[in-house]
């Protein structure tokens, strides 16, 4: 098993370009989670449910702090996509594993 690199580099040409892209995805993830609601009752689940969300939030931050600094911040990627999935929101959990590839095919 290979661990993946820390970061990829992203050129400014590329961070210009893609920009509306990667915050609106970013943007997207952000109130899709703060919105989002327990899928059982009871206090463990509710537990459970803000620690996902915290888990989502604190991704996204390190990916918008990755992304000001010309890369695309791996560990914000997998924590943020990591939470999702376990909030089942596994299609915008896909979407935020895609980011390391928008500077090769745009998505």
């Amino acid at each position: 098993m290979t661990t993946p690199p820390l970061s990829k580099q992203i050129s400014p040409e590329d961070r210009k370009k893609y920009d509306q892209v990667f915050m609106q995805i970013v943007m997207s993830v952000q109130q899709r989670t703060q919105a989002s609601a327990p899928v059982q009752a009871g206090t463990l689940a509710a537990m459970f449910h803000r620690e996902q969300v915290t888990e989502a939030l604190q991704g996204c931050a390190m990916l918008i702090a990755g992304w000001n600094a010309g890369r695309i911040d791996a560990a914000g990627t997998s924590r943020t996509s990591r939470a999702l999935k376990a909030l089942g929101e596994h299609d915008w959990a896909g979407r935020v594993e895609g980011l390391v590839n928008i500077d090769e095919d745009g998505s």
